[in-house]
């Protein structure tokens, strides 16, 4: 049986060049899944299900492929954030998490129509986070860079100086770890190598 199609149900730029940086040239196909229909308190449980989601809605498009669906959240004083709705709550936000350490959370879902398979599973990665003045908050929601980011801040950016130490996998901050997902390839009977080099068709 052949390699099949790595497919990225996720318009995210950050995930795709943690994957082309890996030597996985990914289809792109956005998943429009609409996430509010999710509702869960637990993030793990939150992330893992949102993934799965995401992979399911492009399925249709595909006969043989892997398809890669992630989903993240960060969970600080046990309360859950996804993107922040606009500035003001991105400022708001920051204001609550500087000095404070919190827990990324990110979701993995492989479904492989090759073999007829899924697997979903979470990563943890916690996050020190500085303790910015209210300028420096100010300039980095300004530059419209933590508006579309899962805990309000993007560590493959500017946000990069703002996060004192990471505990756990740093790509998974970015929105994907890159070794659970060669883990997740070999449960369903790949090598991560077999996807390197190869072109989109």
């Amino acid at each position: 049986m052949g390699i099949p199609q790595f497919v990225l149900a996720s318009a995210s730029p950050a995930r795709r060049r943690l994957l082309q940086n890996a030597g996985i040239q990914p289809l792109v196909s956005q998943s429009n899944f609409d996430e509010s229909q999710v509702q869960l308190s637990n993030p793990a449980d939150l992330v893992q299900t949102l993934a799965l989601r995401k992979a399911e809605t492009v399925t249709p498009y595909f006969t043989e492929a892997l398809i890669l669906g992630c989903d993240s959240v960060l969970a600080i004083d046990g309360e859950i954030h996804g993107k922040p709705a606009d500035a003001a709550d991105a400022i708001a936000r920051w204001q609550q998490m500087r000095g404070k350490i919190g827990d990324l959370y990110t979701g993995h879902a492989l479904i492989d129509l090759t073999r007829n398979q899924s697997l979903v599973r979470c990563r943890v990665t916690r996050v020190y986070f500085a303790n910015v003045s209210d300028r420096q908050i100010e300039a980095y929601v300004a530059t419209g860079e933590p508006l579309n980011c899962a805990g309000c801040f993007a560590l493959e950016g500017k946000g990069s100086a703002f996060v004192e130490k990471l505990e756990g996998c740093h790509t998974n901050v970015i929105g994907l770890s890159m070794p659970l997902l060669r883990q997740m390839v070999s449960d369903l009977g790949y090598d991560i190598t077999d996807f390197w080099g190869r072109t989109i068709s």
